[in-house]
């Protein structure tokens, strides 16, 4: 049950006499926990609301089409608190943050409601047997899902949960009722790789294809890894290694299932593969393609550019991590030969504020650009991955402000999306 925190003016609940302060109990006799509850049984055309108002139990009956909203509002998007991550992973990069962020950065959750609303991914750790019931009578599909292991005692000691192991299980339970599984797997040198890695490929072909595809990536390792496990990164050619392993695994299997993540590839120096190597970019959101999906959209719109938008008296500059930064730089090249008038200048911004092998773009902090880029030749505008600021698109990680930052560079920001497309556009002023 959940409270009602707003409704709608002239809302089909507002006329059905909803009131703010209400307590939702069931819809059409289910009851009502949580947003994926409320969801799945407001999907009928006729909905009868059990209210608990002050004292009393009443009902009202509305009538809709199956998909429109009844106008209620909850007091979080999830009508519930979000779930704690109950794991202990070796490899955790929330444990890796430095001390002094906002509070908000250092929580872990590891729940099932955003993974399947915001395409997170789960351990299933947190997930008991009514949970999986649930899933598959509400047919959600994909569930995403951190595997890591498929070798239960391995998974119990790289997450350091009793149930890490039993809960594969329910693969098999989510494949059977014809869910779409999607998995990722955190190499950790050392320890899931090699045989191990061999054996959990194996393992989830198995599942294919209703498992779809596997990223594998490299787990993440800060400069604040005191009193943590120790965990060493993989040099360049053991990179090329894994990457050779997951491209044979998938010849042998005869189906592309398993992908190596863009950061393999860039550390070992192996050319990024084509775009048809990626197919539906099915594992992006783990930085597999990425980079090759952003080239391929950049190429395009660069061949769609005619001469007099190529017409450009422009001066402006690209902040970039380690990791993207040649890549960028051969982005830029090709835009500046076509359009010789575009002097854009791509700098290297290293992430101190992290440390370690903190490389990617999406991590830089507005302190380590600012320090950096400080008297450097900025231009006119200087742009920025806008994955670097939080989800509400006004901080760094490191709390500093975009307006902040302007300030101590004396240069106008802008940022872009990860969209090859609109990049070409930005850089020459076209959007």
């Amino acid at each position: 049950m959940v409270e009602i925190t707003g409704v709608l003016p002239h809302s089909r609940a507002a006329r059905a006499g909803v009131e703010v302060g209400d307590i939702l109990l069931e819809i059409n006799s289910h009851k009502i926990n949580d947003v994926l509850d409320y969801r799945f049984r407001l999907a009928d055309e006729v909905v009868v609301l059990k209210l608990h108002r002050g004292p009393d139990i009443i009902e009202v009956k509305i009538k809709k089409d199956t998909y429109d909203d009844i106008g209620l509002e909850f007091g979080t998007p999830l009508m519930d608190k979000k779930h704690r991550c109950e794991n202990g992973c070796i490899f955790c990069f929330i444990d890796q943050n430095p001390k002094g962020m906002r509070e908000t950065i250092y929580f872990k959750d590891d729940d099932s409601r955003l993974a399947f609303l915001h395409g997170n991914y789960i351990t299933l750790t947190n997930l008991h047997d009514e949970d999986i019931d649930r899933i598959i009578e509400m047919h959600i599909s994909p569930v995403n899902v951190s595997v890591h292991t498929t070798n239960p005692e391995l998974r119990v000691k790289m997450m350091k949960n009793k149930r890490a192991g039993e809960v594969l299980s329910y693969l098999d339970r989510l494949a059977e009722a014809g869910t779409v599984l999607r998995g990722q797997i955190v190499l950790c040198r050392g320890i899931n790789d090699g045989e191990e890695l061999e054996r959990s490929m194996r393992d989830l072909s198995k599942y294919y294809p209703k498992m779809d595809s596997v990223s594998v990536v490299p787990a993440g390792l800060t400069g604040h890894r005191d009193g943590l496990y120790h965990l060493e990164p993989f040099t360049a050619e053991e990179c090329a290694d894994v990457i050779r392993q997951v491209e044979r695994f998938n010849e042998e299997f005869g189906e592309r299932m398993f992908f190596a993540s863009d950061e393999f590839y860039i550390s070992s120096g192996t050319p990024l593969p084509s775009d048809e190597h990626y197919g539906e970019y099915t594992q992006i959101e783990n930085g597999v393609g990425l980079l090759t999906s952003f080239e391929h959209e950049f190429d395009f719109m660069l061949s769609t550019l005619d001469e007099d938008e190529c017409k450009v008296n422009r001066k402006v500059s690209v902040g970039t991590g380690e990791a993207s930064y040649k890549f960028i730089c051969k982005l830029v090249d090709k835009l500046k030969e076509k359009c010789p008038g575009l002097d854009c200048k791509v700098h290297m911004v290293k992430n101190n504020f992290f440390g370690g092998q903190v490389t990617v773009s999406g991590l830089l902090t507005g302190k380590d650009i600012a320090e950096q880029l400080h008297g450097r030749e900025l231009g006119d505008v200087l742009y920025l991955p806008r994955t670097t600021l939080r989800a509400e698109g006004d901080l760094f990680l490191c709390g500093m402000s975009a307006e902040e930052l302007e300030d101590k560079l004396g240069v106008k920001i802008e940022f872009t999306e990860i969209d090859g497309a609109e990049f070409c556009e930005k850089l020459i002023g076209l959007c």
